[in-house]
């Protein structure tokens, strides 16, 4: 039936008012709308990179690099739970993808085994039945020897942990630039996708956030020098470090560190009281503050490493018990490279290497060309349909395109509230929408003519038309809505913002068509009475 709850009339006329008032900040300068009393809106549509112009990096992380680490840390986790449970180590090494154990007594085989089980983590949900081990623990084929190896599964979870780390971390990083409205989202399994609005050179921009940044604070070997090392062998548990400038040479250090980068507090550029150099002052945390306190209190008069990125960059000698939980780095640092190092330092390490796969800039200049190719192209959608609504359909079809207007707002308003950048494939998907808003409020007015022609009154045409057209409606938005979240779902990029704008625009069409058209042609009945259809 054509009847209309009071209160359903109010609430559509209410969300149709309110989404024409909540999209006009878009409409304005950011300058001008920060003049706007505070009681009207100010949320505006947010523009991709490709209509105002900025960089585009398309991040990998190094899945080697993960393994290679959780490797690392299975070895020094095998060592540490055999000797927790008093078991003689005969070797623990890594040998391709595996670890490696090796005991002192085959006849505590049984114990190691139960020792080194305890190292396995299991994730998924076991009353589902998808439980797995993160790494799986055998006998080796030597008595005495066992294989830690880890499992795809867990080198995914691993992956996936490193990865949002990793977003976390290159985020901080972008945000300390002072950018605004930056976008740093994951794409796929294992890539970041960072856009930076208004940034055109991307050789710093990389510099910034491709940096491992790893800080960790080493034992130096007390005798032995790296030639001396290279000539007979490295002492189990330390490994030949290289220098990372002239001045400083390679050395051998412990392999684990006294304090680790993840313990810093704070860290910030400053300059040598002495001799003005720059330099980088740092805080540690409580328990990195312990840590270090206790170590150069044992050894004061030898030197200890600061190792970053695997690279020594400073070994001073301790000359007296750190105690504060602060210290400074010195090298060959300039202004600029001790404070991008002290904005890395502060964000935190990334967890393994990042490696720019993609990278684009766009100009100011070609973004305000975009912009208008954009608006003219929708503006030319919006003409042809309303002039072929008009022509087509009378009275109806101008019901249609206030019912188009409501559409475009709706969107407009989605799209600036959920926070998604309006593209040059968004603008294309706003003009489809329009064409699609279109079919349905063709297929209600041709059913409603089919009706009249069947000799129906004109009352009962209309509803039928309404009622009988949903069906249709609704089956195609549905498949056209389930092709869009495919889009966003898996694809990247212009694809993705395309499909995003598409979804919002369905659902705003449906919508539309369905309520505010039908509303519409519900007002004008009671208001004229007319005999017969205008169209």
């Amino acid at each position: 039936m054509l009847y209309v709850d009071r209160w359903k009339a109010n609430a559509v006329a209410l969300v149709c008012v309110l989404s024409l008032l909540l999209c006009l900040p878009s409409f304005f300068s950011q300058q001008a709308v920060s003049r706007w009393p505070f009681w009207l809106p100010k949320k505006q549509l947010s523009l991709g990179l490709d209509l105002r112009g900025g960089a585009h990096l398309l991040l990998a992380l190094e899945v080697n690099d993960v393994r290679k680490d959780w490797l690392d840390q299975l070895r020094e986790d095998a060592r540490k739970r055999l000797r927790d449970a008093k078991i003689g180590v005969g070797g623990v090494g890594i040998v391709g993808n595996a670890v490696q154990v090796r005991i002192a007594k085959a006849e505590e085989s049984e114990a190691a085994l139960k020792a080194l089980r305890q190292i396995t983590q299991t994730f998924g949900n076991p009353i589902l039945g998808t439980s797995v081990n993160d790494v799986e623990v055998e006998k080796g084929g030597e008595a005495g020897s066992f294989t830690i190896t880890p499992t795809e599964p867990g080198l995914q979870q691993r992956v996936g942990d490193a990865l949002a780390s990793a977003i976390e971390t290159v985020r901080r990083r972008v945000d300390s630039m002072g950018v605004a409205e930056t976008t740093v989202v994951r794409e796929g399994r294992s890539r970041i996708l960072v856009q930076v609005p208004g940034v055109q050179d991307t050789a710093e921009l990389k510099k910034l956030i491709g940096r491992t940044a790893r800080l960790s604070f080493h034992e130096v070997h007390e005798t032995l020098t790296p030639e001396e090392a290279k000539k007979t062998r490295v002492p189990p548990g330390f490994k030949i470090y290289p220098g990372d400038a002239k001045d400083e040479a390679e050395q051998v250090l412990r392999e684990t560190p006294v304090v680790r980068g993840e313990e810093l507090k704070n860290a910030q550029p400053s300059f040598d009281q002495y001799t003005s150099a720059p330099i980088i002052v740092f805080t540690f945390n409580n328990s990195g503050a312990r840590k270090f306190a206790s170590f150069t209190s044992k050894h004061v008069g030898k030197p200890f490493a600061i190792v970053l990125d695997d690279k020594v960059i400073s070994a001073p000698t301790i000359q007296e018990p750190i105690l504060g939980g602060s210290g400074q780095i010195s090298g060959r640092f300039t202004p600029e490279t001790a404070t991008q190092l002290a904005i890395q330092l502060r964000s935190g390490a990334l967890p393994a290497k990042l490696t720019v796969v993609q990278e684009s800039t766009v100009g100011p200049s070609l973004g305000s060309d975009s912009i208008e190719a954009g608006r003219r192209a929708t503006i030319a959608g919006f003409i042809g349909v309303a002039a072929f609504l008009m022509l087509g359909y009378g009275l109806f079809g101008l019901f249609a395109i206030t019912a188009l207007v409501v559409n475009l707002a709706l969107i407009m308003v989605a799209m600036a509230y959920i926070g998604a950048a309006l593209t040059l494939p968004g603008i294309a998907g706003i003009v489809l929408t329009m064409g699609m808003s279109v079919d349905a409020n063709v297929l209600i007015n041709e059913r409603i003519r089919d009706e009249r022609r069947a000799g129906k009154t004109l009352v009962s045409a209309l509803d039928s038309g309404f009622t009988r057209a949903y069906g249709t409606i609704l089956d195609t938005n549905m498949t056209g809505l389930l092709a869009a979240l495919i889009l966003v779902a898996f694809g990247s990029g212009p694809v993705r913002g395309f499909g995003v704008t598409l979804a919002i625009g369905i659902v705003a069409s449906a919508f539309t068509a369905t309520t505010v058209t039908r509303y519409l042609v519900t007002g004008w009945l009671r208001w004229r009475r007319p005999t017969a259809i205008p169209i």
